[in-house]
């Protein structure tokens, strides 16, 4: 029987970027603690297999997180199924191109900063105007170990998951007395498709495993229990915090 802080039975759980990786991980992990899984991107077919894939309680929402259009429309159809967002998880990114800053292409930044760091604020725009219509909340941002310390040669990427910070603990004084809790998470090395693209072809993944003082890439559902822990009542005192899980690598 599931502990009754990590039971979400009842409750709606809304993950932007929750087809594949970090997010999808999440889903089923909400989705066994009895919530009502809505999980949003921007591939259609994608989506469609996410959700036959984690079952009855998981459906899916076709949502460009950059998208002012989406994302508000997105909150309506949740509310509008749901009547009542609990938890809000921001999980959607792309990872940009691995090299030096000045190689980079301008549309390559701007989409970077549209998804990584855009969409996140669509994000909490809609999910925070509704959450203080009904009472409260509970938001989780996905950052990066690469927006606590700086990462050579992925430059734009570290700087959008740096804003992600920046937002979330502005946010988090916002609401502290509105009964929403704003946190986030920075993964490290996760093994996901992101990563692998991220550095495919510049870097093998077993360097960037010897890297990490555990000596291993995470696993998306390594996270996902830290998601799980962050949107229970467990972590009820806690607003404003970035929950680094790296395998100690900001700390060596």
């Amino acid at each position: 029987m599931m502990p009754p802080k990590f039971d979400f039975t009842g409750q709606a759980v809304l993950i932007v970027g929750g087809t594949s990786g970090i997010g999808k991980a999440a889903a089923a992990r909400f989705a066994a603690a009895g919530a009502s899984v809505v999980v949003a991107g921007p591939n259609q077919a994608e989506g469609d297999a996410t959700a036959a894939e984690l079952g009855a309680g998981v459906s899916f929402v076709r949502a460009d997180a950059a998208s002012a259009r989406d994302m508000s429309a997105l909150i309506a159809t949740v509310v509008q199924r749901h009547g009542r967002i609990a938890v809000a998880i921001n999980n959607a990114g792309i990872e940009g191109p691995f090299g030096p800053l000045q190689d980079m292409e301008e549309a390559d930044f701007d989409r970077l900063l549209a998804v990584n760091l855009k969409g996140i604020w669509l994000g909490m725009k809609y999910q925070v105007t509704h959450m203080l219509a009904k009472g409260g909340g509970c938001i989780i941002n996905t950052t990066s170990s690469a927006g606590v310390n700086a990462i050579p040669m992925v430059a734009a990427y570290s700087a959008s998951k740096h804003g992600v910070v920046g937002l979330t603990r502005a946010a988090a004084l916002e609401l502290a007395a509105s009964g929403i809790r704003v946190n986030a998470i920075a993964p490290g090395p996760v093994h996901t498709g992101l990563l692998e693209r991220m550095v495919a072809g510049a870097l093998p993944l077993s360097e960037i495993a010897a890297q990490v003082p555990m000596k291993r890439i995470a696993s998306p559902d390594e996270i996902a229990e830290a998601m799980l822990w962050l949107a229970s009542d467990a972590s009820s005192f806690m607003t404003g915090h970035v929950m680094v899980l790296d395998g100690g690598m900001t700390v060596a």
